[in-house]
């Protein structure tokens, strides 16, 4: 639904979690982003904090089931098989605050921030559940509009691109080839197979640099020149988070 609003409306930006570093990327997202082709005007790294919320007359002991997002509940496994709780997928964490303050059960808690505490007048049980310290999302803001910044020789750059290779022996290789000639570092390439096929695979490539650089134009002819299907998904400034 998020996508479909961006894709409708060309004034709206959306913010999407793309992967997270400890349970990987986000399920379903590398399917949505080349069926709706928005372009990614920028990144956005969040430490994440993961808190247990129960109701205001809730106690710790009181916690039989634990509802949040899919990547909430991989992020805090410790504690859920710790106590044998029993999870409940919701849409998202903020989502599973808010329909814990609806309800009437204090044997349910919920996964969510602070702020969802603040917000839906939830107690905190108990903060930072999260398995290992240092858990980071990367998020991707995107729009319908082609927004790509100027090119200057001081500021860092990423460029994303889906790709599909043609069916031959060696293609990745050769497609991949233009990147370390022209010195171009790759930060996140994988795989990914087309819905309701094994025959293809699409390719998800993260790589530092801006397509006005001609280095950067040398290396994507020779991945054109390998693929059957070619799409940049956007050219945005690199997050100061890298550097960290």
């Amino acid at each position: 639904d998020t996508f479909m609003l961006a894709f409708n409306d060309p004034s709206i930006k959306i913010v999407i979690p793309i992967e997270n570093s400890l349970a990987g990327r986000v399920a379903d997202i590398h399917y949505l982003l080349p069926k709706y082709k928005l372009q990614i005007h920028g990144e956005y790294f969040l430490p994440v904090e993961h808190n247990l919320l129960g109701k205001q007359d809730a106690s710790i002991e009181d916690i039989k089931y634990v509802r949040s997002h899919a990547q909430a509940i991989g992020q805090c496994q410790k504690i859920i098989l710790k106590n044998k709780y029993k999870t409940v997928i919701s849409a998202d964490t903020a989502g599973s605050a808010k329909d814990l303050a609806d309800g009437k059960d204090k044997s349910i808690a919920a996964i969510a921030s602070k702020l969802s505490a603040e917000i839906y007048k939830l107690k905190i049980l108990k903060e930072n559940i999260e398995d290992e310290k240092g858990n980071v999302t990367r998020f991707l803001i995107m729009g319908k509009k082609v927004e790509q910044p100027e090119f200057k020789k001081e500021k860092k750059y990423i460029t994303t691109c889906i790709f599909r290779l043609k069916s031959k022996p060696s293609a990745l290789y050769k497609s991949l080839g233009g990147f370390a000639t022209n010195q171009i570092n790759m930060t996140k390439l994988e795989s990914f197979s087309v819905k309701n096929t094994f025959a293809q695979t699409n390719f998800y490539l993260d790589f530092e640099g801006h397509l006005e650089e001609k280095s950067v134009q040398n290396a994507m002819e020779e991945l054109g020149f390998h693929t059957e299907s070619l799409d940049i998904l956007g050219v945005y400034e690199a997050s100061i988070f890298r550097q960290n």
